[in-house]
């Protein structure tokens, strides 16, 4: 057995490889490729798709799964040894299930949809990517024939983001998050004039925005020969290798957005750059999924980044570069103003209060797109309707509505309920945090967050993808999705900030 693991261990190694080279191809043209090298880009990572598939479905990988049968109950379950091959047979199930044909037509189309997208939504034009989006939802319901029987179609698509997770499931947790919000975001809209974030919006000179954003990031535990920031028009964030972590933001000179991206996306660099590196190279090296990703980046970008003992320390840095904005604030009026809530048309700017909101509206289009009950050519007019039932706001432009998020563009249908269910999973990893870390808000006022980087890489990071998200959140919080404690973190926080009745 000893030969048969190595023999798999330096398979799955190149098989890692090509899957991260593609993925610097892919930051290189969400971020420095001339956009006219759109088309040879798509070649290049359709390649590399079919090529790292092929390794991975070669019958010498099933081979040596079956080989470990006998001796898997006698391994204990913990072990990197038995994660990796419990881990690496369910991804090899998975991926014998898709012709090699279709995977390369989904990387050739979301390589050329996403420049497109780029261009209709610079000229708001929904009709210049509709034929994009229908070659996406055809290219899904493909892909969701490889997988029957499921209890619902959505089933597959979601499974690949968060996996072992259900629609249903989704559906309830969601329900009841929807249930707890709605009145919270009535009585904070009784109290609008509250929180005044006026001095939010002006002359934020570009180069002074990178130097703040520098401060608190490094503050956070960015390193700069191991991490890099660069600029793209929809914020993520990528792994080279163990010691190449990318974040990207985007900015914009009349507001301060940018920091928050930035704070966001060092949650999930984190993350990845936590994850133990034995792992390296295998399967089992990056995040349990996009649910527990999520969580991480939520709690940096909001239950750290927008709390008051941060803005404590860090106010002055902020007031220092933008005297002229921010001069008459002190770090209490800052942390209002940046937890102000107003429903809002941009789901990446909206409040914590109203973000969820936003998800649940596109978990309930996606559905209908691929179930068949929503045509992709009505998809514009679906949205602006549930953007009013959800928010009671107009939509002007599909810039603004329809064509905002990058995921269709790329065939990420099934990605973004994640969103949603990682502020589950922070509210969930919050509560634990406060009673295990009593002194935070002294450390976060002092500016040291190593031991909230500590206590999450020993319970949630280092693990990487061993433990199935269900799993991992049962050893972490000793339960399975719970909306309550992000539901009480939000009440407690914005019930002060509007003084709202107890």
């Amino acid at each position: 057995m000893e030969a048969s693991y190595a023999k798999l261990v330096e398979r799955l190694g190149e098989v890692q490889d090509i899957a991260s080279s593609a993925g610097v191809l892919a930051w290189d043209q969400r971020t420095k490729m001339p956009v006219a090298g759109a088309a040879a880009r798509a070649d290049q990572l359709s390649t590399l798709t079919r090529l790292a598939f092929e390794r991975f479905t070669a019958d010498e990988i099933g081979s040596l799964l079956e080989e470990f049968r006998p001796y898997e109950d006698s391994l204990d379950r913990d072990s990197l040894e038995a994660s990796l091959i419990r881990v690496t047979r369910r991804d090899y199930e998975k991926a014998v299930r898709v012709p090699l044909e279709l995977r390369g037509e989904m990387a050739r189309a979301g390589a050329l949809a996403e420049p497109v997208w780029r261009e209709a939504r610079k000229t708001s034009s929904f009709e210049l990517f509709l034929p994009y989006l229908e070659e996406a939802i055809e290219l899904k319901k493909r892909y969701i024939e490889c997988f029957q029987p499921v209890d619902e179609p959505y089933d597959a698509l979601l499974d690949d983001y968060e996996p072992g997770m259900k629609t249903a499931e989704v559906r309830a947790v969601f329900a009841e998050l929807r249930d707890g919000l709605v009145p919270l975001v009535a009585a904070i809209a009784e109290r609008t004039d509250a929180v005044d974030d006026s001095a939010l919006t002006g002359d934020f000179p570009l180069e002074r925005q990178e130097e703040v954003e520098a401060a608190i990031l490094h503050a956070f535990g960015f390193a700069d020969e191991e991490w890099r920031v660069d600029e793209t028009a929809h914020p993520f964030a990528s792994k080279g290798g163990p010691r190449d972590v990318r974040l990207t933001t985007h900015h914009q000179a009349n507001n301060l957005t940018s920091l928050f991206a930035c704070m966001h996306e060092f949650g999930h660099g984190l993350y990845e750059y936590q994850v133990d590196r034995d792992l390296y190279r295998t399967p089992l090296g990056r995040g349990a999924s996009l649910g527990v990703h999520e969580s991480q980046s939520r709690m940096w970008e909001n239950m750290i980044g927008r709390s008051l003992p941060f803005w404590e320390r860090f106010f002055p840095t902020v007031r220092d570069a933008f005297p002229g904005r921010l001069g008459g604030l002190d770090a209490e009026g800052f942390y209002r103003a940046v937890n102000r809530v107003q429903p809002s048309l941009i789901r990446i700017h909206a409040d914590e209060v109203t973000y969820n909101l936003h998800i649940i509206l596109r978990f309930e289009l996606e559905q209908a797109l691929v179930d068949g009950s929503l045509a992709p050519a009505d998809a514009r007019e679906a949205w602006d309707a549930k953007i009013e039932e959800y928010l009671g706001i107009d939509v002007p432009d599909v810039a603004d509505g329809v064509l905002q998020d990058m995921h269709w563009s790329g065939g990420a249908i099934g990605y973004f309920p994640t969103y949603a269910l990682g502020n589950v999973i922070s509210g969930q990893l919050w509560e634990r945090i406060r009673r295990e870390l009593p002194d935070l808000d002294e450390r976060t006022r002092a500016g040291e967050l190593g031991d909230l980087r500590e206590w999450l890489r020993e319970n949630v990071h280092r693990h990487g993808r061993k433990y199935m998200p269900a799993e991992l959140l049962e050893r972490t919080v000793g339960g399975g999705l719970d909306p309550q404690p992000l539901l009480a973190y939000l009440r407690a926080k914005f019930g002060q900030i509007y003084e709202l009745p107890a």
